[in-house]
């Protein structure tokens, strides 16, 4: 634990009190090269941890919002229900689960893309009409 101790009580106080960080807006204007290479590092740092707490706890941006599922076919209807005859598939038909395909209500293989984005694993309803 010294190390550790060692390091937050002063290895680091003394890196940040040796940063040339000015106390007015006019002097940011006079930093030299080596002073702004010198702010790289912590801001750097500042702007991973900014981005990582962004990822880990901001909903924006992570698949679909409030949790739905469809986000375009037939948004104009209640609910989407689609009626397929099992006599007009000749051998074997793929319908879509993931809600992504533009050949709805076929599966157009859209469902790898979203498993890939969303880290899922749906695929499509295979029905087959064997005739015996």
């Amino acid at each position: 634990m010294e190390p550790v101790s060692h390091l937050v009580k002063v290895s680091i106080p003394n890196y940040l009190a040796g940063l040339p960080v000015p106390d007015s807006i006019g002097g940011w204007f006079r930093l030299g090269i080596r002073d702004w290479i010198a702010l790289v590092p912590p801001t750097a740092m500042l702007a991973g941890l900014g981005y990582m707490s962004y990822k880990a706890f901001c909903p924006l941006g992570r698949g679909p919002p409030c949790g739905r599922v469809n986000l375009t076919i037939k948004k104009d209807v209640n609910k989407v229900v689609d009626t397929v005859d099992i006599e007009d598939i000749s051998e074997k038909a793929a319908f879509c689960r993931c809600w992504r395909s533009q050949n709805w209500p076929y599966c157009d293989g859209s469902h790898g893309r979203h498993n890939q984005e969303m880290n899922d694993n749906v695929g499509p309803l295979v029905v087959t009409n064997k005739k015996d």
